[in-house]
């Protein structure tokens, strides 16, 4: 509901393109460094539920804080607070999934996840274009509109319950940064993925730059939650059915796939200005997701132990933040010290070199 109203409501109280650049990768390396300490901690303990419990419910309370604290340093609070369940919760989850599934159904679990989880991505912001088509620029009643489901996300996830063989402690010092020592015991084959992955990255922004490349191109608010809508939308049709073709087809060749269309998305972006064509790259853009979200964390889960599925998918996703910060940094300086085509063209041709890249990385 919240995500493509963001870049909007951030510039109606007097956030720059650059801080907003720089807000994104704060709030995003906090849940990448906390989804690596977590996920190991998740796998220390043998407890999964828990922190899925408690990441919901961090990222509940910090949706009504972003409307009511509006001063830069409290938003920055508020965004951090809700990432940060964010990476309390992910490793965990993944790992949860990943004991659901087997070897040859990895993409099909991942996919499916992706799909209903994206679902949401879906009606949240048809709620949140009906509501500014009555009430344009009222952003603020919508973080607390959106407080009521995250409430629900709270207390469906009281549902779950952990396996048997999770419910032993461990009292193993689990340090901070301990995740980070995975990367040294990991198997090769994972550290040259990962290795690609956060290239990959390091270049690849928040979404929310190409939501401000649409406003910039003269497309109305409703109409840019309007595109947002169409791309999760056909993220949601795809990842499932994507996800089962990757298991038949293989993990890599879908996500290379996914990455050209990603560089195609980009290219197109660049040069576009007109409505009808932002929607078929949109379009692309969702198949994109669909091909390489999902696929990254079941291809993973595939060449690492069972015990380490936490740690492994946490500290991937916790060096991919850190990128993250880096990147959407960097494209929010180059957008404003140039212009927006140099920052997309920029992230197209480092894409091109990352595919170049994944065709020398076994199959999993």
């Amino acid at each position: 509901m919240l995500y493509p109203i963001m870049p909007l409501y951030l510039k109606s109280i007097g956030f720059s393109v650059v801080l907003i650049g720089v807000l994104e990768g704060v709030a995003e390396a906090t849940a990448g460094l906390s989804k690596g300490y977590f996920g190991k901690l998740s796998d220390t303990t043998r407890k999964r539920v828990p922190f899925v419990q408690v990441g919901y419910a961090f990222s509940a309370i910090s949706k009504p804080m972003m409307a009511i604290f509006t001063y830069p340093i409290w938003i920055f609070f508020a965004r951090t607070l809700d990432r940060f369940g964010k990476g309390i919760r992910t490793g965990a989850r993944d790992a949860l999934l990943s004991d659901e599934a087997t070897t040859d159904t990895k993409g099909k679990i991942f996919g499916f996840h992706r799909s209903m989880d994206t679902v949401g991505a879906v009606l949240g912001p048809s709620l949140a274009l009906a509501y500014l088509y009555f009430y344009p620029e009222e952003y603020k009643a919508l973080f607390f509109i959106a407080f009521i489901p995250g409430v629900f996300a709270v207390f469906a996830s009281l549902l779950i319950k952990d396996k048997k063989s999770f419910e032993q402690k461990s009292k193993v010092s689990t340090p901070f940064f301990s995740f980070l020592h995975y990367w040294n015991d990991s198997p090769k084959v994972y550290r040259k993925l990962v290795i690609g992955l956060l290239i990959f990255t390091l270049f690849n922004s928040s979404d929310v730059f190409l939501l401000l490349k649409a406003r910039e191109a003269g497309i109305s608010d409703t109409q840019v939650i309007g595109v947002y809508i169409f791309y999760n939308l056909i993220f949601a049709l795809c990842a499932f059915p994507i996800g089962i073709v990757a298991d038949r087809s293989g993990l890599k060749v879908i996500f290379i796939i996914g990455l050209a269309i990603f560089t195609l998305v980009y290219l197109g972006m660049a040069f576009n200005t007109n409505l009808y064509i932002f929607f078929g790259l949109f379009f692309l853009y969702g198949v994109y997701a669909a091909a390489t979200e999902g696929i990254s964390k079941a291809w993973i889960s595939n060449i690492t132990d069972k015990k380490d599925t936490a740690t492994a998918i946490g500290t991937y996703t916790g060096l991919q933040s850190i990128c993250t910060l880096l990147a959407s940094s960097l494209t929010g300086l180059l957008w404003f010290h140039f212009n927006s085509m140099v920052a997309l063209l920029v992230t197209a041709t480092v894409t091109l070199c990352v595919i170049v890249y994944f065709l020398t990385v076994p199959k999993p």
